[in-house]
């Protein structure tokens, strides 16, 4: 079932959704060679708890952290550890905030120091088509509009979109209705609505859309073995258009 939020449910769901693009910053200013992918956790847990929130992730279907820190093959759901950046590294890194009984969620791939050129235009691709499936989530559009307009704009570059894994509703429930695949058909699916507030997190690869899990069952990697980009904003059906909560 989708749940349509009021206007003052929106207000405080803003706090959750701040919370959580704030705490992507203090992992920004932490990215670099030799840090630990859960001294990065750490810091993100401390600022969420610091600001009255609660990390979304943590315990969640028994995850262990409070952010999914997913290093260059790995796509999403990286459980946070001694691993040590390196130069060229590419780090995508998800997370959610609980405040007031809403939950904020999104993501974003960061580059550690400089990597190679292609790896420059996978990250520019998937956050652009972030921002083209965006642009569709308007009053009377189907949720198969944002799809299409993701997948538009990422096949031409020849990358491969994840369809193990898709966007959803957030709110009350970090995961709500409905799904939003970053592939589909245009004008099929839900039909978009006042109130409704929606993940949308576009999930990229340099090459094919197969992805393995690990032993750890989290852990998720292409199985080309080649690097992923993952974007990610939390975003309100509005009167006004498509309004990006998770502004960082």
């Amino acid at each position: 079932m989708i749940v349509l939020k009021t206007r003052t449910e929106l207000e405080r769901m803003k706090k959750a959704c701040r919370i959580s693009a704030e705490s992507l910053n203090v992992a920004e200013e932490l990215i670099r060679p030799d840090i630990t992918t859960r001294e990065i956790d750490r810091a993100m847990h401390d600022y969420i708890v610091k600001c009255g929130a609660k990390p979304s992730f943590l315990g969640l279907y028994g995850f262990p952290a409070s952010a999914c820190i997913s290093v260059n093959d790995v796509v999403i759901h990286g459980i946070p550890s001694d691993y040590r950046l390196k130069d060229g590294d590419i780090v995508s890194i998800d997370v959610g905030a609980c405040c007031d009984g809403y939950h904020g969620d999104n993501a974003y791939t960061f580059i550690v120091g400089k990597t190679s050129p292609e790896n420059e235009q996978l990250l520019r691709v998937t956050e652009e088509s972030l921002y083209k499936g965006i642009e569709q989530a308007v009053i009377g559009n189907r949720i198969g509009d944002i799809s299409f307009a993701v997948q538009s704009h990422v096949t031409p570059y020849g990358f491969g979109i994840v369809r193990q894994f898709v966007g959803h509703g957030v709110g009350k429930a970090l995961h709500e209705d409905p799904e939003v695949p970053n592939f589909g058909k245009p004008g099929r699916g839900p039909r978009l609505a006042e109130g409704m507030t929606i993940a949308i997190e576009p999930m990229i690869t340099l090459e094919g859309d197969a992805v393995t899990i690990d032993a750890d069952k989290w852990t998720t990697r292409t199985k080309s073995g080649k690097a992923a980009a993952h974007f990610e904003h939390t975003i309100a059906i509005t009167q006004d258009g498509p309004v990006i909560l998770t502004v960082r």
